[in-house]
């Protein structure tokens, strides 16, 4: 069993940069990938981007590719989302989310999530 907890939400101006964090506890976390998911109002859960389980390799969606990186550290049980050049499109509960395969989009390949973290970014 693993726990996830993302913090670091808020609101933020169009532009501006955020960082959030995916803290895990339970089970050994650097041998589960992690991933990251947004959900807008009214709209599904989508996919944002994947880590592999030492952190060597990444996976974006191309709605955030050069503006979002995710990092680990296993040290510290803990996975990051950095937010840069946010838009108001931006704007949604993010989840991070820890699985066994890579790289993996589909949010059912997931064994554990997280509460989630809401972001708004405000125009």
């Amino acid at each position: 069993q693993v726990q996830l907890v993302e913090t670091g939400g808020g609101l933020v101006q169009s532009g501006g940069s955020l960082r959030l964090s995916c803290a895990a506890s339970g089970r050994t976390f650097s041998t589960y990938t992690v991933g990251w998911f947004r959900q807008a109002p009214g709209k599904e859960r989508d996919f944002v981007g994947t880590i592999t389980m030492s952190g060597d390799d990444t996976y974006y969606a191309d709605s955030v590719k050069g503006r979002f990186t995710i990092s680990r550290d296993n040290a510290k049980n803990t996975a990051y989302l950095q937010m840069n050049s946010l838009t108001p499109e931006d704007t949604a509960v993010y989840y991070c989310a820890a699985g066994i395969s890579y790289p993996v989009w589909l949010e059912s390949l997931y064994h554990y999530w997280g509460q989630g973290t809401q972001v708004t970014v405000s125009s």
